[in-house]
C-alpha cells in the first residue's frame, strides 16, 4: 500500500511540474477550427469601395454581416501570402502613375480585426491586370494583365511589401474569334506544386502559355514545349491543378467548356485529355453565356465551374485514374452573374460570388457525390468577384 501511495505522490507531482509547460506548448500550438476570414474582392463604384471581409463558420455555413478591409480601386482579384500576414490585390485599371498599366498593391493583415493597411502598390505592367498570384516560396507575386495581354512577375521583400518586376513578357498573336481575339488576353496565371513552372492562359490565343520560373531570381522564360492549344475560339480563362498534381483543367470562357490535360511535372508539360461543356446536356451556347471560374475540390473528387448568363454553377465527378470528368449536375447560383467561386478550406461549402445581383451565396456540397445544395445563408456585398480564405486562429 506504501508503494502505490508513493506512485501516486511522483505521479501527481510531476503533473503539477510538467503543467506550466504543457500550457505554454498549447498555447503556441495552432488549433484546428472551423472559423474563417474571407477577404472579397469587388468593382468599385457608387457602392463598393474596395476589399470587404466577412467571417465564414463553416460548422454552420453562415457568414457575418461584410464589412470595408481596406479602399481600394477595382481589386478585382486577390491572393494571400504563405505566411497569412498579407494580401495582394491587383488595381483593374487602364492607367497607373500616368502609364497604360494597371496596379498591383500589398497590404498588411492585422492578425486581430482582419482589417487591411496598404505596404505599397507597383504597376502590373499592362493594362487590365485580372489575376494575382503568390509563388509557393512566397518571394514573389505572378500577375496576368487581360488588357495588355501580358503577364510580369514582382519579387516581395521581407516586410511582403512589392518591388520592381523582375519578369514582364508580352504575348503575340490572335485567334480565330474576330471580336474577342483580335489580340492576347492573358486571363490568369498559375504555378505548379513545385514552383518550377508557371502556366498563363490566354483567352485571345486559344492557349495556355508555360514558363519555367525561378523563384530566387523572379524570372520566366519560355518551356520547351512551350504551350498547349486548346479548341479555336475556346478562350481560355482560369486554370487549375489536380490535388496529386497529374492532372490540370481550364475553363473556357467564350465556348462554355472545360479541357482536361495530363501534366508531365517533369517538362512541365500539358497533353489534352477531354473537352466537356459545363452547360446542362440539353442547353445550347448562346451569345450571353460565358463562363468565368473553375476549381477543384480539396479532396480531388470533384471539379466545379460557372456559367454567367446561365447563373449557375456546373459540377463534375473526377477520375482518379484518368482525370476525366463526368457531369454531375448544374446547381442556380440564385443570383445573376457567378463571376468566381470560392471552396471554403473544409471542402463543405462553395461560395458563389454573383456579380451582377451583389450577393454570395453559400452552397453545400456532397462529400460523396459533389451534388450543390443551397442552405439558406447569403449575404449582400457590392460587386463581388474573388474570394480568399484565411484561418481564424483560437
Amino acid at each position: 500500500m506504501k508503494t502505490l501511495r508513493h506512485i501516486k505522490h511522483l505521479i501527481i507531482c510531476t503533473a503539477i511540474l510538467l503543467a506550466p509547460r504543457l500550457e505554454i506548448e498549447a498555447a503556441t500550438q495552432p488549433m484546428a477550427n472551423n472559423q474563417f476570414t474571407v477577404y472579397i474582392g469587388t468593382y468599385t463604384g457608387a457602392k463598393s469601395k474596395g476589399i470587404y471581409l466577412s467571417r465564414l463558420d463553416a460548422a454552420t455555413g453562415k457568414l457575418s454581416v461584410p464589412e470595408l478591409a481596406a479602399e481600394s480601386v477595382n481589386p478585382s482579384f486577390l491572393a494571400i501570402h504563405p505566411n497569412r500576414r498579407v494580401l495582394y490585390a491587383v488595381g483593374e485599371v487602364g492607367n497607373f502613375g500616368g502609364k497604360k498599366s494597371g496596379a498591383v498593391s500589398a497590404f498588411s493583415i492585422n492578425p486581430q480585426t482582419g482589417k487591411l493597411t496598404l505596404l505599397n502598390q507597383q504597376p502590373s505592367g499592362g493594362d487590365g491586370p485580372c489575376f494575382v498570384t503568390v509563388d509557393n516560396a512566397g518571394k514573389n507575386v505572378l500577375v496576368a494583365n487581360y488588357g495588355g495581354g501580358s503577364v510580369a512577375a514582382l519579387p516581395i521583400n521581407g516586410e511582403g511589401a512589392l518591388g520592381e518586376s523582375t519578369a514582364f513578357i508580352q504575348h503575340q498573336g490572335s485567334s480565330v474569334d474576330s471580336q474577342r481575339q483580335k489580340e492576347p488576353h492573358a486571363h490568369s496565371i498559375n504555378l505548379d506544386a513545385a514552383n518550377h513552372f508557371a502556366f498563363a492562359a490566354d483567352l485571345g490565343l486559344d492557349k495556355i502559355l508555360v514558363y519555367r520560373f525561378d523563384s530566387a531570381k523572379g524570372t520566366l522564360v519560355a518551356n520547351d514545349p512551350p504551350s498547349a492549344s486548346v479548341m479555336p475560339g475556346s478562350g481560355p480563362r482560369h486554370f487549375a491543378f489536380h490535388p496529386k498534381g497529374r492532372y490540370a483543367y481550364v475553363i473556357n470562357e467564350i465556348k462554355c467548356t472545360v479541357t482536361g490535360f495530363s501534366y508531365d511535372a517533369q517538362r512541365g508539360e500539358l497533353k489534352e485529355i477531354q473537352t466537356i461543356s459545363t452547360l446542362p446536356p440539353q442547353e445550347t451556347l448562346k451569345p450571353s453565356y460565358s463562363t468565368a471560374e473553375v476549381q477543384v475540390h480539396p479532396s480531388g473528387k470533384f471539379l466545379y465551374g460557372s456559367n454567367r448568363g446561365h447563373h449557375s454553377i456546373a459540377a463534375f465527378a473526377i477520375d482518379e485514374k484518368t482525370g476525366k470528368l463526368t457531369y454531375v449536375e448544374n446547381e442556380p447560383t440564385q443570383g445573376k452573374t457567378p463571376r468566381n467561386f470560392a471552396i471554403d478550406p473544409t471542402g463543405a461549402y462553395l461560395l458563389a460570388e454573383n456579380q451582377d445581383s451583389s450577393t454570395i451565396v453559400v452552397l453545400r456540397i456532397d462529400p460523396k457525390t459533389g451534388e450543390l445544395t443551397p442552405t439558406g445563408n447569403s449575404i449582400e456585398v457590392p460587386s463581388p468577384v474573388c474570394a480568399k480564405f484565411i484561418s481564424i486562429a483560437r
